[in-house]
């Protein structure tokens, strides 16, 4: 699966009673001691230098370790669930010496090269099955043998871009592969946070033991895939899932980093035998697709008819070579279990080799003979499906240990294998290695040994197979770990890989004179156009919730405020929420505290102020890679201001405080996207969401409160919602009267919450966005902007009624969705009318 990073890594253990100590330590971690029984320098080293710390010192570095992970979003979620977990980073590091990276890497990319040859074959001339060197139902059997790629010969020859082991170290030394991962392996993001957080947490350490960096490797996998494209400078997209994606955040982060673009399946479509983006400027070539969904949702014309994850005809657009993937659908077939029960020889027939990084011993039960070795020691082996990632007929289970199965158990599992044996595999019971982890009990923390398993990456570069100096460790909280998956019991760690020599600083940024200058970055995605026009939408609207759950309760605690009832401004309040869905219907005599909690707090109104962030939050998620670190902590403190009910207990001077703290976020949120993001199509969009939302809010103020029988206190509670009161004051020496308020709500161009104020900067983006007219006539929503901007600047405050202002409201509404009928998706396969005459 594309998300196996969350996938158990079964590797059945007993774990070694250590009879030796070291202080702190309770027991020594096999990768502590060397092969002649001593400590290993590095360990040494490593350990004595954090004995430098004191306790509080050594305290305040984890805790700001978690700290940068939980702020900066770092998370995954588990198969199942919607909410999101906090990443889970062990404290320390694991550490491997140069010599002995060197050995690993070695038999990494042996392992890559030997993998990228077998799909070849497999896809092609199938010799290996013709001699006699793999079985036939080894291939046919799987689900990952996808038959209409059969023949398909990818742009650059290789069908992995990609590769991942598994990997398992053994109280020997000798390292084994667990398993192969070449549908589409995940981690390589988590490892890239893990760097960034722990080298954060111990510079000295960091810089000191010569680490080697992880940029170079990302650099050389960026070159290949530009390489494996068609077109010089071509376009490369990331295809997640979406949103709700296992791994969505290292997808997002990869995106960002590498300067890949993320798309969704609906963001590409298949035209003249191309694979293109959909954007506001029209379609646009995507020359390389590095792909994070599994390879059967890639095309629903070929492969699975119920996919709403890919792109029909993109199946096709791969048999013309017309588009590169990273890695070809149908390269998960190698992570079959059955396939390592074949490798040693495989490597032989191959390359003339022998494994320099062998797998656990592995039967497939398929053939008779090694069906018949396992059943006579299955009490000392594990029992896994050969295809799958669930053991057939136990439901829940990867695998099973036989000997602490149940006699009926064990019964059942000898049927099914003797009754079809080809879904099975039996392999050697191994035993993991242990590393050094940080546990802490109540107030007292110590190291102690804990089972790890080593995700190792290999991508292909112009110059041949390039391993990462480091990788995805995950290191289990119990001492006995039969399985290593990311759970509750296992955490993250930072893998080191020391160098001999100092290392330089590195950095993905291009060097030398002669890179191109660049000011502006591509089109912009239509789905993510959509997404930032919506973020920005949400939060407008929960600003507005917010001004009036402080208006309303700012009355209640007002002493001089008249006592007046009906049609007040506390009762035209209420009704704004009641009309918005920000509070349940109600009589207008409830009390406005209530009204106004319910407004703040109540998830189940699907216009409160926390269903409202919810929401700009669930926009954000799809657009990370474009929202600065910053934004996204923000986004997440204003949803747990909102979360925070006062309880029955609440007074009005609570809710207040707990309003203006979510404005203020909503301040912050609004100067990070005003300073810090670029001018392009993105910041036009988001903006633009924002002033269109804000316009109808006002126009909706202005309705209710100075409408044709507003008075004096009716018109001070809209001069508060506009945060126009100091200007207000500043020019007119009398109170409040109706034209000059209306004036400045609606037509005052240099009051910044002014719906004039809105259509100039609504016009401003259209103004600047792509159109795809080339006769040069002005595009629906750019007309309706150009005659709302003017209309608004020749009108008199003093001629406006009712009736106008309700008209202003439905003009912008349909601005609203004439700019959604022009940027954005409307169909899963289709583009969207208008946009095909004039396309790049």
């Amino acid at each position: 699966m594309a998300d196996e990073l969350l996938s158990p890594v079964r590797t059945p253990q007993r774990a070694q009673a250590w009879t030796q100590s070291y202080a702190p330590l309770p027991g020594i971690p096999d990768e502590f001691i060397g092969p002649d029984g001593t400590p290993r320098a590095y360990w040494r080293g490593f350990l004595d230098a954090l004995g430098q710390f004191d306790q509080d010192d050594l305290d305040q570095r984890l805790a700001t370790a978690e700290r940068r992970i939980r702020e900066g979003g770092v998370s995954y979620r588990i198969q199942g669930e919607t909410n999101e977990q906090s990443w889970p980073l062990s404290g320390l590091p694991l550490l491997i010496s140069q010599a002995e990276w060197n050995e690993i890497s070695a038999g990494v990319v042996q392992r890559a090269q030997l993998l990228d040859r077998i799909i070849a074959d497999l896809y092609g001339d199938g010799r290996l099955v013709r001699d006699g060197a793999l079985p036939a139902a080894v291939v046919a059997g799987s689900p990952e043998f996808l038959r209409p790629l059969a023949g398909a010969k990818p742009f650059g020859g290789r069908w992995l871009q990609f590769y991942a082991a598994d990997i398992g170290r053994g109280p020997d030394g000798r390292w084994w592969v667990l398993g192969d991962r070449t549908q589409a392996p995940s981690g390589a993001g988590y490892a890239l946070a893990n760097r960034l957080v722990t080298s954060q947490a111990f510079p000295g350490l960091y810089r000191d033991m010569n680490v080697q960096r992880l940029a170079p490797f990302f650099r050389a996998f960026r070159d290949g895939l530009a390489h494996a494209a068609e077109r010089s400078d071509p376009r490369i997209c990331l295809l997640t899932p979406g949103a709700f994606s296992q791994t969505y955040f290292e997808q997002a982060y990869l995106a960002r980093y590498l300067g890949f673009l993320l798309v969704e399946g609906a963001d590409l479509v298949y035209a003249d035998g191309k694979m293109h983006v959909r954007t506001i400027a029209g379609l646009k070539r995507a020359d390389v697709i590095w792909r994070r969904i599994d390879a059967e949702w890639c095309d629903p014309l070929e492969l699975n008819g119920a996919s709403r994850l890919g792109v029909p005809g993109m199946v096709e657009a791969i048999r013309q070579g017309k588009v590169s993937m990273a890695n070809m659908p149908g390269a998960g077939l190698l992570e079959a279990r059955a396939f390592q029960a074949f490798m040693p020889g495989l490597a032989r027939h191959l390359l003339g080799e022998d494994l320099r990084l062998p797998n656990i011993a592995t039967w497939w039960c398929g053939q008779e003979r090694q069906r018949g070795e396992v059943l006579e020691q299955l009490d000392h082996l594990s029992i896994s499906g050969a295809f799958a990632n669930q053991l057939p007929g136990f439901d829940g289970r990867h695998s099973a240990l036989v000997s602490e199965l149940s006699p009926a158990e064990r019964e059942r599992l000898v049927e099914a294998m003797t009754a079809r044996g080809m879904d099975y595999v039996g392999q050697e019971v191994v035993r993991l290695s242990t590393t050094p982890a940080w546990e802490t009990s109540g107030d007292r923390a110590r190291l102690v040994p804990r089972p790890f398993v080593l995700r190792v990456f290999a991508a292909a570069t112009p110059d041949g197979w390039q391993v990462l100096p480091g990788g995805f460790c995950r290191v289990s909280d119990r001492s006995d770990a039969r399985a290593v998956s990311m759970d509750a019991s296992v955490r993250s760690a930072d893998v080191w890989v020391l160098s001999d020599k100092p290392v330089e600083m590195e950095t993905l940024l291009p060097s030398g004179d002669d890179v191109r200058i660049i000011r502006l970055l591509g089109n912009l995605p239509s789905r993510a156009a959509d997404n930032l026009y919506w973020f920005g939408r949400y939060l407008e609207r929960v600003e507005a919730i917010l001004r009036i759950v402080r208006a309303l309760v700012a009355k209640a605690l007002d002493p001089d405020a008249p006592t007046r009832v009906d049609h007040g401004p506390a009762e035209r309040l209420q009704r704004l929420l009641v009309s918005w869905d920000a509070a349940p219907r109600v009589v207008a005599s409830s009390l406005s505290l209530d009204m106004a909690q319910s407004a703040l707090h109540d998830e189940n109104n699907y216009g409160s102020a926390l269903s409202n962030t919810i929401a700009a939050r669930r926009a954000a998620s799809s657009i990370r890679e474009r929202l600065s670190p910053d934004v996204w902590l923000l986004v997440g403190r204003l949803e747990n201001i909102l979360r925070k009910p006062l309880g029955q207990s609440a007074v009005e001077a609570g809710v207040l405080e707990q309003s203006e703290q979510a404005l203020q976020v909503i301040a912050a949120i609004a100067g990070f996207v005003n300073e810090n993001m670029n001018r392009v199509a993105g910041w036009n969009f988001l903006d633009m969401g924002r002033r269109i939302e804000r316009s109808i809010n006002t126009l909706r103020f202005v309705s209710q409160f100075a409408g044709d029988d507003a008075d004096l206190e009716l018109l001070d509670v809209l001069l508060d919602l506009i945060d126009s009161q100091i200007t207000y004051r500043s020019r007119y020496l009398t109170g409040a009267t109706l034209a000059p308020v209306r004036d400045m709500a609606m037509l005052d161009a240099f009051n910044p919450r002014s719906v004039a104020f809105q259509a100039g900067r609504i016009e401003e983006h259209l103004a600047g966005l792509p159109s795809l007219r080339e006769t040069g006539m002005l595009e629906q929503p750019r007309q309706i902007a150009l005659k709302l901007k003017g209309d608004l600047a020749v009108e008199d405050a003093r001629r406006l009624n009712s009736q106008a202002i309700y008209d202003y409201e439905n003009r912008l509404v349909a601005l609203a969705i004439a700019v959604a009928d022009r940027y954005f998706l409307h169909d899963a396969s289709e583009p969207s009318p208008g946009k095909v005459r004039g396309l790049a």
